[in-house]
């Protein structure tokens, strides 16, 4: 058996070093795994942290969004009813202001009329007054002293016919 020993103490002297190599590398591939594993331990260990932390913000979230939500609500509850309010003064408003218009109006059409009679009423005393003038005027002017005005006036007709005549030659 002394090729069966050679053969192995060949082998043995050209495949050990490298299966020691192989189990090395393989040593060091087995620490650098575990490392690994370690930090992906870590990793999830912090993932989970943080999943639990996104849970807790987002169920915060949901009771600040449900909290806003029901101000909103009652914001919008407390705007309807002011808007109803105030409608309803609005409303109370143009219905005094028709009434004070239509008051108004017919004040305005008494006045009107109490002035319109007061007008034709000044204005008969004006008429009367104008027929009490005339006749005054008309016996304080005697015949003669008509004629002569008529004649003067006439005179003065004649004179400015003749300026014009005069202007336009």
């Amino acid at each position: 058996m002394d090729i069966k020993d050679a053969v192995r103490s060949v082998i043995q002297e050209w495949m050990m070093p490298e299966f020691k190599s192989i189990r090395d590398d393989i040593a060091g591939v087995k620490a650098t795994l575990d490392m690994t594993n370690k930090r992906l331990d870590d990793v999830n260990l912090h993932l989970a942290d943080q999943s639990r932390r996104i849970d807790e913000t987002n169920k915060r979230i949901d009771e600040v969004k449900s909290e806003l939500t029901a101000r909103i609500d009652e914001t919008n509850k407390r705007i309807d009813e002011f808007k109803s309010e105030l409608t309803a003064r609005i409303d109370e408003t143009n219905k005094r202001i028709d009434g004070v218009k239509s008051e108004l109006t017919a004040r305005i059409d008494e006045t009107r009329a109490e002035l319109k009679m007061e007008i034709m009423k000044n204005t008969d005393r004006i008429d009367t007054n104008n027929r009490r003038l005339d006749e005054l005027t008309r016996a304080f002017v005697r015949r003669e002293e008509h004629d002569n005005l008529k004649e003067r006036i006439h005179q003065v007709a004649l004179d400015v016919s003749i300026i014009k005549q005069q202007l336009a030659a």
